[in-house]
């Protein structure tokens, strides 16, 4: 039997099917779920969706007949995107799994766990006794109590219209300008999701917009580029079409379609900290004209300074958190805050039961365009205000003592030090200079990330060289490409 702590990760389940995620192991890990989570609860019902994986039917079914097994019900809904199962947690109030690897490649498949009402289920809340639990079963040991009741049932349920009209009725695009957009959707969950929301497949009423779509076949083998738009090669198409269709923006999503990714009508990339900004000052309004009067906003250590800047504008409270859904969703909890965004594009909504949801800020940035006439490019200037890095990894051996090394030249400089997550340095107040990085090691990689932003693109790349020649110090290879958290 595999070994689960090798594929139980902090915040969900990833691994290779089937050597170490396999029907056996999904219905232990329903057991699981069961006993640690959905009983203890109160809950006597589970909601289930899988993605468009070939993996995904078979390991879900086994994981449903594990829940089944301890004497729970569980409502199946099908193919949906990672939010649309967060959605049917929160709207019935169920405990729930999503069998998804995301962004992973074709061999992978996974599984993210919440509480009821899109609570999420991380390895200090409930995760790690889950796989403990599993592997109690999948070794052979025996014990566990009669189950409460009989074997649970299946109940089979459609709930990709009422997200639909739910998601609608947080942002109105009826009174939209007419738009044309490009919709990369990689052969993943936003195939299903983007006709039923933007279009007419659930049955909604047109919207004012001219959807061209790429790749909206689900195919979980991924025929035409991976499901990661992070990687700018995966954006080539989606960014070729905007020009060649005369777009007025093109979309991309991830494989679960829980993440989204915009550029503009020339096909360039609008950072996620930029939609964080775009985003969080339309949410600020809306808090606002509901009366609302304390409102705030909650954004990771490495989201752009313009971020918290907007916030400031708008008379909101920004709040730092670390970077990962857990921290933020926790902290927008204990704050109450209407909006969170991250580096990797997630946006979070307190309407949406501060869960990530992709296709709520596409919502929102389809509608900041529709409502006036200016491009994209335009009302993006307003949030980018700085030049980034972006994320650079590098393959370090020793990480506290590279971290050590680059506080010690903060220390020298006078710049400002913060280690919420990781170690932040700012510019020193002598300097007239706009600058900050942040120097993070990976909890399960030998790497160091780093992210620089500046005032100007000079600055920028001469903080990024220095600290990098700290880092590397000519030592283990480097990794430039982006890799963040999903």
């Amino acid at each position: 039997m595999p070994v689960l702590t090798d594929f139980v990760k902090a915040y969900d389940v990833r691994g290779l099917v089937p050597e170490q995620l396999s029907p056996d192991v999904a219905r232990a890990l329903g057991t699981a779920f069961a006993e640690v989570i959905a009983i203890p609860d109160g809950k006597d019902r589970v909601v289930i969706g899988y993605d468009m994986r070939p993996s995904s039917p078979d390991l879900s079914g086994a994981f449903a007949d594990g829940i089944n097994a301890r004497g729970i019900d569980v409502t199946l809904i099908g193919l949906c995107s990672t939010d649309g199962l967060y959605y049917a947690s929160g709207a019935l109030d169920l405990p729930g799994a999503m069998f998804t690897a995301s962004h992973n490649p074709a061999k992978y498949n996974g599984i993210k766990l919440c509480r009821a009402a899109a609570q999420p289920v991380g390895q200090d809340t409930g995760l790690g006794e889950v796989r403990d639990l599993a592997q109690w079963l999948l070794d052979g040991r025996s014990g566990l109590p009669a189950p409460r009741s009989a074997r649970g049932t299946i109940e089979i349920r459609d709930m990709l219209a009422d997200y639909s009209a739910f998601l609608r009725s947080l942002v109105d695009l009826s009174g939209s300008r007419p738009l044309k957009i490009v919709v990369d959707a990689a052969n993943g969950m936003s195939g299903l999701t983007v006709p039923a929301v933007l279009g007419t497949a659930a049955g909604l009423p047109p919207l004012p917009l001219e959807i061209v779509p790429l790749y909206f076949e689900l195919d979980g083998t991924f025929p035409n580029h991976e499901a990661n738009p992070l990687d700018p090669a995966n954006l080539v198409d989606l960014q070729e079409a905007v020009r060649v269709h005369g777009a007025d923006l093109g979309l991309a999503f991830d494989g679960d379609a829980d993440r989204c990714f915009v550029v503009d009508a020339d096909g360039k990339p609008v950072s996620p900290s930029a939609i964080t900004g775009l985003v969080a000052a339309r949410e600020i309004s809306r808090a606002r004209e509901a009366g609302e009067r304390d409102v705030a906003i909650v954004h990771n250590v490495i989201s752009s300074a313009a971020v918290a800047e907007v916030c400031r504008e708008h008379q909101a409270t920004p709040v730092r958190t670390r970077v990962g859904h857990s921290f933020i969703k926790a902290e927008m909890a204990r704050v109450g805050a209407v909006f969170g965004g991250e580096h990797s594009a997630h946006y979070y909504f307190r309407d949406f039961w501060f869960a990530d949801t992709g296709m709520l800020a596409a919502l929102h940035v389809l509608a900041a365009l529709g409502e006036q006439d200016r491009p994209l490019d335009e009302i993006a200037r307003n949030y980018e205000r700085y030049a980034s890095s972006g994320e650079i990894n590098s393959t370090v051996e020793d990480q506290s003592s590279i971290v050590d090394r680059v506080r010690a030249w903060a220390d020298v400089r006078k710049a400002g030090i913060d280690e919420l997550d990781g170690l932040t340095v700012t510019a020193p107040e002598s300097t007239s200079e706009m600058w900050w990085f942040n120097v993070r090691a990976s909890n399960t990689e030998p790497l160091l990330r780093l992210n620089v932003e500046a005032g100007d693109r000079e600055t920028m790349i001469r903080i990024r060289d220095e600290v990098l020649g700290l880092i590397r110090g000519g030592a283990a290879p480097a990794r430039d490409e982006e890799e963040r958290p999903e």
